[in-house]
């Protein structure tokens, strides 16, 4: 019996420190692909699933509960033999203290997504080497995401996670694929995280910290001084945005949490809402349309 004890303890330790660190759901849609035979896109689907969730990306140990939720769809537009032409749009979410509450911390269609399959190939991460674009995308954005949620709770606490993310880039730049590159475009993966690590947007990194800790965290033990402070913090994104106005990572913040915003501020304890409004509308005014529904 004593044996039998010790071997359900161990076994219940093994599971704890080898559980990953995200809940991921990926789905590969190819509705658009003029494809009798859909197997494929399943085995992907199933591989690409297996591959995010099962792999540790990390040192650190992450209990069930912890593990962070996120999803990646995969809009395969055009395949032929082994080549896909796709988008992938990747969202992510963190919990919020004392409440059932998911805040979305990351919403981006990546455009620029083409890569090489067979089916039942291997998907495997090699840190230290570009093995194909459907790794290297897949484990890009993985890194981005352990990033992001890390920057929500301690301050710049995402830095390692982007400096991964930034070898990502540079083994995958002689690829050929796009994206890769400052040269391909204004919404990349190489502009997404140049942005990040460059001290002119250091702003984007500090509200993400303030915004979660002081203003969302505090949100279940006084709603009104949480909503206070995250009016406060939208303040800090005025100088990002007189140096970059409609900078992209502004875009990127707002387009994961614009909806939340004006649901915040449109119900639950009265706060002035005048000041927050007029900054908004300043600061991100693609989202114009939201703001002016917040009249609470």
């Amino acid at each position: 019996m004593r044996n039998l004890v010790l071997s359900i303890l161990f076994l219940s330790v093994t599971t704890f420190s080898v559980a990953q660190e995200l809940n991921c759901q990926i789905k590969i849609d190819a509705q658009q692909v003029n494809q009798t035979n859909q197997q494929i896109f399943k085995t992907l689907e199933r591989s690409l699933n297996d591959f995010v969730n099962k792999t540790q990306w990390t040192n650190k140990k992450y209990a069930p509960q912890e593990r962070i939720n996120c999803s990646m769809v995969i809009n395969v537009s055009e395949y032929s033999s082994d080549q896909f032409i796709a988008t992938i749009q990747v969202q992510s979410s963190r919990p919020i203290y004392s409440s059932s509450f998911e805040s979305p911390v990351f919403n981006f269609n990546d455009k620029q997504f083409r890569f090489i399959y067979q089916e039942f190939q291997p998907i495997v991460y090699n840190p230290n080497a570009f093995t194909t674009n459907l790794v290297a995308v897949v484990a890009y954005y993985v890194h981005v995401i352990l990033g992001i949620d890390a920057d929500t709770f301690s301050l710049r606490g995402g830095s390692d996670y982007y400096a991964q993310a930034q070898q990502i880039v540079n083994l995958a730049q002689s690829s050929g694929f796009l994206g890769w590159q400052e040269a391909d475009g204004n919404r990349t993966r190489w502009k997404l995280l140049d942005n990040m690590l460059n001290n002119t947007y250091k702003e984007y990194r500090t509200v993400m910290y303030n915004y979660h800790r002081v203003g969302m965290d505090m949100m279940a033990d006084d709603p009104s001084a949480a909503k206070q402070s995250i009016s406060g913090v939208m303040e800090i994104f005025k100088a990002l945005s007189n140096r970059r106005p409609n900078s992209f990572l502004m875009q990127t913040f707002f387009d994961a949490k614009a909806e939340e915003m004006q649901s915040i501020f449109s119900g639950g304890p009265k706060v002035n809402v005048t000041q927050l409004v007029e900054t908004l509308n300043s600061i991100a005014p693609f989202h114009a349309s939201k703001w002016e529904k917040i009249k609470f």
